[in-house]
């Protein structure tokens, strides 16, 4: 009996060192990737609401992605739930996700103008948010069926069609 007890606690403490809770990261790092997401302006988009209501949203619910799309002549973009992209990945991965381009409107030129350090707290401080939630809706290609609200990302004007032309020269 003894013996079951010493292997159960063995392998308990194996998954805790495995799955990385025992590496707790530090605090001080953590609040730098909360200034960095909030300088960076991350929330804006990957945080429903948040252009609308800013820091009235509770911080327990940021980064979760949103539902509302960007639509281009890219197609329709959502900006994803980072908690759950980021409880995915390691950090080396992380790391290698940020120096990815990005369909619009992400302003991926953002991420790679991030030093190192930035990345690692972003991710440290995104995973310490806790409950990942639900994914953001998937991409759509040009001319797909869009079934969530989206914001149109094509320039319009309200002149008529000759002063328009004259105004963009």
């Amino acid at each position: 009996m003894h013996m079951r007890s010493v292997e159960g606690l063995a392998s308990f403490i194996v998954l805790f060192v495995v799955t990385g809770v025992a590496q707790a990261a530090d605090p001080s790092q953590i609040a730098r990737g909360r200034y960095v997401t909030l300088i960076g302006g991350c929330n804006d988009c990957h945080t429903a609401g948040f252009m609308e209501k800013n820091l009235a949203i509770p911080e327990k619910d940021w980064l979760k992605g949103s539902a509302v799309g960007f639509q281009g002549p890219w197609g329709t973009t959502y900006a994803a739930n980072l908690r759950l992209v980021m409880s995915r990945m390691t950090e080396a991965q992380w790391l290698e996700h940020a120096a990815k381009d990005r369909l619009p409107p992400m302003p991926a030129y953002a991420l790679h103008q991030m030093t190192q350090d930035d990345l690692k707290a972003i991710y440290a401080y995104v995973r310490s948010l806790g409950d990942p939630g639900a994914p953001a809706p998937a991409y759509v290609a040009p001319g797909g069926k869009v079934t969530t609200p989206y914001f149109v990302f094509v320039p319009r004007t309200d002149l008529p069609q000759k002063a328009a032309t004259a105004a963009a020269r």
